[in-house]
């Protein structure tokens, strides 16, 4: 059995080494990180104790090297990660602003990262959860029909649906896209959107009215409305609650929403409720931004309990 799985693009991640460095000026960097969405949120889940697994590709090169190693040691199984003889690693270069503001340059086009194809899914055997990230579906228009391809299969079998548009402007360039996001929507259980992302997906000019219109489609089991600083709303069809955030000194953002998605399905995994389970997603990102890089924090089931606790009973990690 495997409790999540992810297909999508896998890079390691290059970043300026302080805020409001624009890319096109001279400075410093820091890195290669292991990165690429899909990575991090199958590494937060694999280190809360998930049998995970990752379909992508890399290049047989050091940053190839550097991704797989982690991702291994972390526990996720790369059996479906090719690595490829003819093509470096996918790789992306990132700033921050202090309003929280990013701007990345990707260089994910003829390279590994979006070159797997669908699986035999009888390899994985029972799949509890399919993990999408709309970057990944951006990336390559064909690379999101081999993602459209397991999606569809693994859904016969009776796997749910997870989805978060993690929109990046800067790969939106095909209009393709829409008739992608919407048959992805149309599969979707578990959804996982921004305010911005949840309007631009439904259409709609108020959440309310957007909400309402997921839960429209008869899939739609969970909406998890996150709101960076200001926590997450949660949706089901006969609730709403919220859960904040957890106050912690931020080193790099990079990746929190991602880690959140891991953790979140790793509670849904275990048992926990959805609120469980969002608390268990807002310490795992709490735990990420207190350090420098995207798949990096401490997160481990004895830190991520330490962390709800500590915030319940008044104390710190």
């Amino acid at each position: 059995m495997t409790d999540i799985l992810i297909m999508g693009e896998i890079l390691v991640e290059i970043m300026r080494d302080r805020e409001d460095v624009n890319l096109y000026e001279e400075g410093m960097f820091k890195g290669p990180y292991p990165s690429g969405a899909p990575a991090i949120c199958i590494d937060a889940a694999a280190r809360l104790g998930c049998k995970t697994a990752l379909i992508g590709g890399v290049g047989k090169d050091d940053f190839g090297t550097c991704i797989l190693e982690r991702l291994k040691k972390d526990g996720v199984d790369c059996t479906h990660v090719l690595q490829s003889e003819q093509r470096s690693t996918g790789c992306a270069f990132v700033t921050y602003f202090k309003d929280g503001s990013r701007k990345f340059i990707y260089h994910m086009g003829n390279t590994p990262a979006v070159e797997a194809k669908a699986p035999d899914i009888e390899d994985f055997g029972k799949v509890k959860y399919m993990h999408i990230m709309g970057c990944s579906l951006m990336s390559s228009a064909v690379f999101a029909q081999e993602i459209l391809k397991t999606m569809r299969q693994l859904s016969k079998t009776g796997t749910k649906i997870s989805f978060d548009p993690n929109i990046r402007k800067e790969l939106f360039t095909d209009d393709s896209i829409h008739e992608v996001l919407r048959e992805v929507m149309e599969h979707t259980s578990i959804f996982l959107p921004g305010v911005e992302e949840l309007l631009l997906m439904t259409g709609e000019a108020t959440v309310e009215e957007a909400v309402e219109k997921c839960f429209e489609s008869p899939q739609m089991e969970i909406l998890v409305l996150k709101n960076g600083s200001k926590g997450s709303r949660l949706y089901t069809r006969n609730n709403v609650e919220e859960v904040g955030v957890y106050k912690v000194e931020q080193k790099d953002a990079t990746g929190a929403g991602d880690c959140f998605d891991g953790a979140f399905l790793a509670g849904l995994v275990q048992g926990k409720t959805v609120k469980e389970a969002a608390k268990m997603g807002a310490a795992a990102g709490a735990l990420n931004v207190m350090a420098f890089g995207p798949m990096e924090g401490k997160i481990t089931p004895d830190t991520v309990r330490q962390m709800i606790e500590g915030a319940e009973y008044g104390r710190g990690i």
